[in-house]
């Protein structure tokens, strides 16, 4: 008989970049990455594991970039936070189509396509096995999704953040000119920091080190990698204390 494996986690919060959905190029919504990315959310939702999303805008703009070609920047902000919404979306229709119920919260009210942020009712929709897909960023300008993605870790009560990335871990070095970089499989907080490697901007890297929020960087697009990470397996790079 096989031994069913038990998650190691029972709620995680996995952010995934704008640019991951829009494919190799990065760029607008690759429908093949986008059904990917539902499957294997879908697989450890299926295996009992309580699942938050907080996904980028960077496929269709990004308010630092606008700012550089003359968008004031509090507005290009708002303008990546309505993209994150957009990218929600289309996840939460992927994720439907495979039969995982869905719900998206904004941080910027449009009751028409998403519920507000309301912290208590995240939770009670996470309790019914929803998977939640978190839009608009903090709600707030000069903050990233990086941070939006700290913030609300802390606040469902995540037991760890997965950062998915194209890369299969923490380099103290970037492995695509570097062919020597070293990968780390753990790294602490303050060693992170101290050799300034690229986990996460310093706001929301400031916020998991000061809650003692764990952080997987791994590579999302290798088949059935976010599953090996809830099981528990060395998978990408872990930052901890």
């Amino acid at each position: 008989m096989k031994k069913v494996q038990k998650p190691k986690y029972h709620r995680v919060l996995l952010k995934l970049s704008g640019e991951a959905l829009g494919g190799e190029n990065g760029v607008g919504i690759c429908p093949v990455f986008l059904q990917e990315m539902a499957r294997q959310i879908a697989e450890v939702r299926h295996m009992g594991v309580q699942v938050v999303v907080v996904v980028g805008g960077g496929n269709i703009f990004r308010g630092a970039s606008g700012a550089g070609q003359g968008i004031e920047r509090a507005t290009g902000d708002y303008m990546g936070m309505l993209a994150t919404v957009i990218n929600a979306l289309a996840l939460q229709d992927a994720l439907e189509k495979l039969g995982v119920a869905t719900r998206v919260q904004s941080a910027i009210a449009m009751s028409q396509v998403a519920e507000p942020f309301i912290r208590r009712r995240a939770v009670r929709h996470l309790e019914k096995d929803r998977v939640v897909i978190f839009g608009g960023g903090t709600g707030n300008p000069y903050f990233s999704t990086d941070t939006a993605a700290a913030l609300r870790a802390n606040e469902i009560g995540a037991e760890v953040i997965l950062k998915a990335t194209k890369v299969d871990g923490i380099y103290d070095s970037d492995p695509k000119t570097h062919p020597k970089a070293r990968r780390y499989d753990q790294i602490s907080y303050s060693e992170a920091l101290g050799k300034r490697l690229k986990v996460m901007d310093s706001t929301a890297f400031s916020l998991c080190m000061d809650n003692k929020m764990p952080i997987i960087v791994f590579d999302f697009f290798k088949a059935h990698n976010l599953k090996r990470v809830v099981l528990g397996e060395r998978v990408g790079t872990l930052v901890t204390n």
